[in-house]
């Protein structure tokens, strides 16, 4: 795991007085790095809308402090949500309740559900803490979607904020707080727990079977009447190089095939290097999973900035604790 960098006091102070204006600031979760605003604040939501070029139908996670603010957001919290928030709040797990009148279409994109998320990162944790005392409400929250712009590669630096959204006056984003590399590295897992059954909506690092044993009964997967939710559509965390997924044992060949096309590869270190020149960036892929997770999109920027005309992924193991990674790499691919 990556060591968070120590929390900037002064810097926080001045993100949350600019939340509280209706600014706009990217900060670090243990997940990726967030595009904050007041999510009470319909004008300072849209505005992460514009910013991102985000679909207006596509709902934004809300960040809350603490398990009470459950109560402010949904109007009803089954013991299924609370047995949860207590077991993995503050930590990677987005819940996907019955929205209360509070979250509005702006955060839900017009469905009748919320996900709400109490985030573990340090710097996260402060700039709630200092967000909930400058709007003087213990239940005030933020909308934060990923800090990039919609569908591409999600930021675990704060140098990828920068390189994509930017910092005003040239940027989108009125301040970008630095709090290192995200060390978990993937976005949280989301469950819906606003129907019959609890379905698993994205996968993540909090493992289906650490849910079902903390619920005491099987998740079902998504279904065409699930609710819409962050990082489902078939493409997503895309970057701007086409990606292609190949099967192990294959790359050596579908290299020599691409003979003349500008590559950029992600293989296990067991995969023999390739050494003609059409390789330009060759990265070693982590033999463990939340190894892998976590540097994935750091690997991805990476590929993606190498100058190649096709990225090439080996596909890594298959098997639960791989479940998200899987997720990420065939989205990516689209």
């Amino acid at each position: 795991m990556n060591a968070a960098a120590p929390v900037d006091p002064a810097a926080i102070q001045r993100a949350a007085k600019l939340l509280a204006r209706g600014g706009l600031v990217a900060f670090p979760t243990e997940t990726v790095y967030g595009l904050g605003a007041d999510a009470d604040n319909r004008t300072a939501v849209a505005a992460i809308f514009a910013a991102k070029g985000r679909p207006a139908d596509h709902p934004v996670i809300v960040h809350v402090q603490e398990t009470r603010a459950l109560d402010a957001w949904a109007r009803e919290v089954p013991a299924t949500a609370r047995a949860l928030a207590q077991r993995f709040w503050p930590g990677p797990l987005t819940l996907v309740l019955k929205r209360s009148p509070r979250a509005h279409d702006g955060l839900t994109g017009g469905q009748e559900t919320v996900g709400l998320r109490s985030p573990a990162h340090p710097w996260a944790r402060a700039l709630l803490a200092a967000f909930c005392a400058a709007r003087a409400e213990a239940t005030a929250a933020l909308a934060a979607p990923s800090a990039n712009s919609f569908g591409r590669i999600s930021p675990t630096r704060a140098e990828h904020v920068r390189a994509d959204l930017g910092e005003k006056p040239a940027g989108k984003v009125d301040l970008i707080l630095d709090g290192g590399a995200c060390p978990i590295g993937i976005e949280s897992t989301i469950v819906d727990l606003s129907g019959a059954q609890p379905r698993l909506l994205r996968p993540g690092a909090i493992t289906r079977a650490q849910l079902e044993g903390a619920i005491g009964e099987p998740l079902v997967d998504a279904d065409a009447f699930a609710p819409r939710a962050p990082g489902r559509l078939e493409q997503h965390y895309a970057p701007c190089t086409p990606l292609e997924l190949i099967e192990p044992g294959r790359l050596p060949a579908r290299v020599n095939e691409l003979r003349g096309t500008r590559l950029a590869v992600l293989a296990p270190a067991a995969v023999p290097p390739d050494r003609t020149a059409d390789i330009v960036l060759r990265l070693v892929a982590p033999a463990d999973a939340q190894e892998y997770a976590s540097r994935l999109y750091t690997m991805l920027h990476e590929l993606d900035a190498a100058g190649a005309q096709r990225i090439l992924i080996e596909r890594p193991p298959t098997g639960p604790a791989w479940e998200a990674v899987a997720d990420r790499l065939r989205r990516a691919a689209g």
